[in-house]
């Protein structure tokens, strides 16, 4: 039955992998983490006079090249001069020609968030009179298609190979000394170290596109390369890729010079090893630190070096598992009760930390206990919060097997039976009836022996039945390891849930408290009925807002942003200083969470109460109200 779960390993890592891929599909352009949160003019206002430039505000400062910001006629041909300006920390502006005819005109923008992650988008506004306009509004979809693809697939690369380089060689200093000898961990290191140099080259390549264009054939394009390699993110590659040179030394020194030293050598030669790994193993965790999350919001001080001691522990858990479970399933030399102990508690110390540091990080990018379910990185955090508790009681369970083992070695000394020991004294029988006989011989009947011996060695040690549990659990362990960091890699590229409520509560306050000069008039209303499914948004869009007859549209929304449907939406207008009112509407419905209404008569100006009443179940309802000046 061991024999058997042996030649799984490799399909169900690429069942997993294949798992992994459909998650880092899932992370697409809408991943930005600085969002827009203000403009002038504001998206859809028509305005009696033609601006001289356009300005956006967003929630952080972000990077800007000279095509960032562009305005565009109805025709499609830009009017904007010169190159965006910043006009105050986080707002950007761009001057525009003279003179603009009315019509409708474009406003694109496609900047670099500091936290390296591309932000694009696109709205209108009209001189004059709206116009038809052959432009797209949809804006460029940066960090998309195949080059966003490709950049989280190289993340995802990147991070794998980090945990398993690091979190390898931690396992054979601090845990089994004798494993720098064995050929399938020196492999394991080894791949670590080529899967994270290359991911980053192949992230370096890209990132130009990737922030840009996000053309496939303009990865290779230098001039872009030079323009990344101006920025943060671009210089922190550069940083790992140094780092990663002394790696390949430490290595090296590990697997060479170190398996071959005594012990009295080796042990003078483990701190050594120790405390240079530790300082690499640092630096390259402050790579990513220093380019993401960590680096932008509040506290970045000590928000960097707690990501890094994060990082670190995540490599010595998952990446010392990921050792331990090639040890248990390839490794002709078999590991002591003592060695697995020891990773056990190494294991247990990196959760602790994992522990503490992921809560000020929660605390730091959610900001509120709502954020996790109102918000997808809180979703998703959710999620991952999920996995780790699942992979602390898969590992419970492993200790149990661990505690079970002999005290010699997880693969004890047992009986050979007669008739397996038979082919072996035929095989010594040979080579001593042929002793004296040619060299080539000799050394082949050697090498049958050592693979006679081999294959006994993996019999006693596939034979001990707690070994093969700890094989099982070890196993388990991997398999949700891999999920995880698929989850950890897509939590990276997914805009925080602070700056996602900050961003929309700057919106909703911006389109709430303004009337544009044409008159048009958006409000936003949260409403909370009290039963099941009873929080979201309603908003009111009055155009134009004036004396006469107006057309509303209102539309009701979860609290992610998605509309749905209600049993009932009703609005009603009141004037309360001239005692008019309320005069009530019901809009017809039009699709999901689209309702409208034309021909809604207002005597006159004045500051007027409009009320919405939402009823979301047989007796769930409220009603919501703000005051708007109208004409």
């Amino acid at each position: 039955m061991t024999q058997t779960i042996a030649p799984r390993v490799p399909i169900l890592v690429l069942l997993l992998l294949a798992a992994t891929g459909l998650l880092l599909a899932g992370a697409g352009p809408a991943s930005a983490h600085a969002a827009l949160t203000g403009s002038d003019p504001q998206q859809g206002v028509v305005v009696d006079k033609a601006p001289t430039q356009v300005s956006l505000t967003f929630s952080e400062k972000v990077a800007m090249s000279d095509d960032s910001l562009r305005v565009l006629d109805p025709k499609g041909k830009r009017v904007d001069t010169g190159k965006p300006s910043d006009v105050s920390g986080t707002t950007y502006a761009v001057q525009l020609h003279s003179g603009l005819p009315d019509g409708t005109y474009t406003v694109t923008y496609q900047v670099v968030s500091e936290d390296s992650h591309p932000v694009a988008g696109a709205y209108t506004f009209s001189v004059g009179a709206p116009s038809k306009t052959t432009v797209s509004a949809s804006g460029p979809t940066a960090g998309g298609g195949v080059v966003g693809w490709l950049y989280g697939f190289g993340r995802y690369v990147s991070y794998a190979g980090f945990i398993v380089m690091v979190g390898g060689a931690a396992f054979v200093l601090a845990c089994w000394q004798r494993g720098s000898g064995v050929r399938p961990l020196q492999r394991l290191v080894v791949s670590g170290w080529l899967a994270l140099t290359s991911a980053t080259l192949l992230l370096l390549l890209l990132r130009g596109s990737y922030t840009s264009s996000g053309k496939l054939g303009d990865v290779f394009d230098l001039s872009l390369l030079g323009q990344v390699l101006q920025t943060k993110t671009g210089a922190s590659m550069v940083s790992r890729l140094l780092l990663l040179a002394a790696a390949a030394l430490f290595i090296a020194v590990l697997f060479g010079a170190y398996d071959k030293r005594e012990d009295q050598e080796k042990r003078d030669l483990t701190f050594g090893l120790s405390t240079g790994g530790t300082v690499v193993a640092a630096g390259l965790a402050a790579s990513w630190a220093m380019a993401e999350h960590a680096s932008t919001g509040l506290q970045t001080g000590i928000a960097m070096p707690v990501d890094v001691v994060h990082l670190l522990a995540v490599a010595a858990w998952l990446g010392g598992l990921t050792a331990l479970l090639v040890t248990l399933y390839r490794a002709d030399t078999p590991i002591e009760r003592s060695a697995v102990r020891r990773f056990s508690r190494l294991a247990f110390s990196s959760v602790v930390t994992l522990v503490a540091t992921g809560i000020y990080q929660s605390w730091r990018q959610l900001g509120s206990w709502s954020a996790f379910t109102d918000t997808t990185y809180g979703q998703l955090l959710l999620v991952k919060i999920g996995l780790v508790t699942l992979l602390v009681g898969i590992a419970w369970i492993s200790r149990r097997w661990t505690a079970r083992l002999g005290d010699s070695a997880v693969a004890p000394s047992v009986e050979v039976p007669e008739q397996e020991e038979a082919p072996e004294r035929e095989k010594e029988h040979v080579a001593a009836h042929a002793k004296g006989g040619d060299s080539q011989r000799d050394a082949q009947l050697a090498r049958q022996r050592a693979a006679v011996d081999a294959a006994r060695q993996r019999r006693q040690r596939d034979a001990d039945p707690d070994r093969f549990g700890l094989r099982r659990s070890v196993l388990a362990e991997a398999s949700v390891a891999v999920v995880l960091l698929a989850i950890t890699t897509v939590l990276t590229q997914t805009e925080p849930g602070r700056t996602e409520e900050d961003a929309k509560a700057a919106t909703s306050s911006s389109s709430s408290s303004s009337t544009s000069s044409s008159g048009a008039l958006t409000l936003d209303m949260p409403f909370d009925t009290g039963g099941e499914d009873g929080k979201g948004l309603v908003r009111i869009d009055l155009d134009p807002a004036r004396v006469g007859a107006n057309e509303m549209h209102v539309y009701v929304e979860r609290p992610n942003g998605r509309g749905f449907d209600v049993p009932e939406v009703k609005v009603s207008f009141t004037l309360e200083s001239k005692g008019i009112g309320p005069l009530p509407v019901v809009p017809d419905h039009i699709t999901t969470g689209h309702w409208s209404a034309n021909g809604i008569q207002l005597p006159m100006a004045g500051d007027w109460k409009i009320a919405v009443t939402v009823r979301t179940s047989d007796i769930d309802q409220t009603t919501v109200s703000k005051n708007a000046q109208i004409g």
